[in-house]
């Protein structure tokens, strides 16, 4: 037959469960990738992974390569041959190269001209001499930032591997991987089913694994089990689970053979603040808490554990044990913390560097208090919440539970103040201050946390910029992208009125003489616009809107935003296309114009009635917008120039606008300037490209 089906399966040791779906989809897509330069025809690619293997089966491979000639056109017949018919040096040449003496090249004759030309038939590789090299070179073309080497090999690999097996059809494919010489032998499950077994035909994967070796190796099946068994486990003692998806990633790289199974903990400890708990359970042993239909946290977890046991109650005892040792120790620290007041960490904070240029946690919080007042008064909030909410910002991670659990800083905060008596909003704002955590997080709730969050991430990236460690490449320890994200989605989401400039010059104020670059300012709102440029091109957006925004540097953010919506928007209209080129014109016409055009627009001087109709229409808009302009009303304000289409449409075919009378001239150019003003107090739309505008439209 000459299409088979075609089996790769790597057998390692244990490979690390936060990317084995990222290794094994890669693996699949470098696979495919080389399959079709090569020219091989196949079906679809199906990857399969468990925590010990990566494995593609290839549906419909074709065994048969087609040969091909390759074309090499040497120089013309003309400069081919002298005078006397013998080749040229420039023949002489091209025939080496091709490794053929000139009598040996045929001739090619068209309608242009003849050349001198070899055709040279290529003989394709066997697939089978063709697939180990594409597998191995898949392989070293994982996304891996680690590798090992092992025993006294010298071949590096993400873990130890210990088996290989290339299959087309039935029939095994002797090659060496990676050091591991090609078998049809594959690994069942540690403790159930065959140890090992053979692999007889391609087709039989990964069926045989399941049946013989007690191992579920189609990842997503794994998956979707865990999930629905999960569900089922909590249904079963009047609970619910809110699942990450996160955790059951991790959770089905870690199992061949998943078997959930439910265990409890004792009530006491549901005194411990629920992210702790929480924090405890998913981060630290891979457990899915339970909760009751209001929300509240329920004594039971649910696991998932790799093993059929004749005896489940031991597996799940001893993950009581396990958990209870945990629960014991945060309890412990629980406790410790709570013989202290929130506000008597401050002067801890001074025993910590935030960055050795840059002072200590308590500098810190000295600054970003000054930095929250002044956001909260432009933003209208409480001076006394901000101020207090900004002073015990960084207490937390004194505490024992911060230290032991260092995911759940800021919620700590937000228990203990609470426990403490403070205001809600303050208490809140702890919490608060360090959202967005991640792409699509939700924002903080309320103008404390607004003050709080912004001040803190700004006063970061503004120190960190103000002492030279700029972020490269991918390479970026102190977070200033996401932090600068964050900043940026806060004050356009919850249309705060901050102006960037300032906001930045503030910030390196309270700095004072700490900062040694002298461009901190400009380098800042560079990076802070380069990655609002990224956020908008994400929510679809075109670059061409964006720089025609950012050409009328605006500087309050959501003046910008509402500037971009708006001609995203302008370019939906039908009138769209006509504008756009139309800017461009009297762009162009304003830019070789030497003259000095006048203020106003002589209304003595208006003469046709196209130009007529025009000047009042600019003069009534000139009037109007600045309300528009005011309250951000950037799209209705482009609504009601787009309705002058046809009066410039009219202007431009009826009226001269280069006279030989030079006043008329210049008067006509006024009016082109203050009509292009019009569009320039939103955007500079001659910057917009047309097929753009026009695929909009379609």
């Amino acid at each position: 037959m000459n299409d088979q089906t075609f089996l790769v399966e790597i057998g390692t040791e244990e490979l690390p469960p936060k990317t084995l779906r990222s290794l094994v989809e890669a693996f699949a897509d470098n696979f495919t990738k080389k399959l079709d330069k090569e020219g091989l025809i196949h079906g679809k690619v199906h990857w399969f992974a468990t925590p010990r293997r990566l494995a593609l089966q290839v549906e419909k491979l074709s065994t048969i390569q087609q040969n091909h000639i390759i074309k090499k056109r040497g120089p013309t017949i003309q400069s081919s041959f002298d005078s006397k018919g013998k080749p040229t040096q420039a023949a002489k040449s091209w025939a080496q190269s091709c490794g053929i003496q000139v009598e040996q090249a045929d001739r090619l004759i068209t309608d242009h001209g003849s050349w001198l030309i070899y055709y040279l038939k290529k003989t394709k590789p066997h697939v089978n001499t063709l697939l180990p090299t594409i597998v191995e070179e898949s392989l070293f073309q994982l996304p891996v930032h680690k590798i090992m080497r092992w025993g006294a090999s010298k071949i590096y690999f993400i873990r130890p591997i210990h088996s290989v097996i290339l299959l087309l059809g039935d029939m095994l494919i002797e090659s060496n991987i990676l050091g591991v010489v090609s078998r049809r032998i594959t690994y069942g499950h540690r403790f159930m089913g065959m140890p090992y077994f053979s692999i007889n035909h391609a087709n039989q994967y990964p069926q045989i694994l399941l049946t013989q070796g007690k191992v579920q190796a189609n990842y997503h099946s794994r998956k979707a089990l865990i999930k629905k068994e999960i569900q089922k486990a909590a249904t079963a003692i009047g609970g619910t689970v809110i699942i990450s998806d996160q955790l059951l990633e991790e959770v089905t790289a870690l199992v061949e053979w998943p078997v959930i199974l439910t265990g409890q903990f004792k009530k006491k400890f549901l005194c411990i603040p629920t992210e702790a708990l929480m924090q405890t359970m998913q981060c630290h042993q891979k457990y899915f808490p339970v909760h009751d239909k209001s929300g509240k946290l329920l004594s039971y977890f649910i696991f998932v554990t790799n093993i059929e046991s004749k005896d489940p109650q031991k597996i799940i005892s001893g993950n009581e044990t396990v958990l209870h040792s945990r629960l014991t120790d945060a309890l412990f620290f629980f406790k410790k913390d709570r013989d202290h007041r929130l506000e008597d960490y401050l002067l801890h904070l001074k025993n910590v560097l935030f960055q050795k240029d840059l002072g200590t946690l308590y500098d810190k919080t000295q600054r970003v208090k000054k930095l929250a007042n002044w956001i909260t008064i432009a933003i209208g909030g409480s001076v006394k919440k901000t101020k207090r909410a900004a002073l015990l910002s960084k207490c937390d991670l004194m505490t024992k539970m911060v230290f032991e659990f260092t995911e759940i800083q800021g919620f700590i905060g937000m228990h203990y103040a609470r426990q403490d008596g403070e205001c809600e909003e303050v208490a809140i704002a702890l919490n608060e201050q360090y959202q967005p955590r991640f792409s699509g997080d939700c924002l903080p709730s309320n103008l404390t946390s607004y003050a709080l969050a912004i001040a803190d991430k700004m006063d970061t990236i503004v120190g960190i910029f103000g002492v030279g460690l700029y972020p490269k490449n991918d390479k970026d320890p102190y977070a200033l992208r996401r932090a600068t994200v964050g900043v940026l989605r806060i004050i356009i989401e919850k249309k705060l009125p901050l102006d960037l400039y300032s906001l930045t010059q503030e910030t390196v104020r309270l700095y004072k003489n700490q900062l040694i670059n002298s461009n901190t300012i400009d380098d800042v709102i560079r990076f802070v616009l380069g990655r609002l440029k990224s956020w908008y091109q994400e929510k679809g957006h075109k670059i061409d809107t964006l720089q025609a925004v950012l050409t009328c540097r605006p500087t309050t953010l959501v003046d910008l935003d509402s500037r971009i919506n708006a001609v995203t928007y302008f370019r939906t209209l039908k009138e769209a296309t006509s504008l756009s080129a139309i800017n461009k014109r009297i762009s162009n016409i304003l830019a070789k114009t030497t003259d000095l055009l006048n203020k106003k627009v002589n209304k003595d001087l208006l003469i046709e009635p196209a130009e007529i109709q025009l000047a009042e229409n600019v003069s009534t808009l000139y009037d109007i917008l600045p309300l528009y302009y005011a309250d951000f009303r950037y799209q209705d304000a482009l609504i009601r120039i787009a309705s002058l289409h046809e009066i410039i449409d009219n202007f431009f075919n009826k009226v001269m606008i280069n006279s030989l009378d030079n006043e008329l001239r210049i008067n006509r150019l006024t009016l082109l300037s203050k009509l292009h003003s019009l569009f320039l107090n939103i955007a500079d739309f001659s910057i917009l490209q047309d097929s753009s505008v026009i695929s909009q439209r379609k």
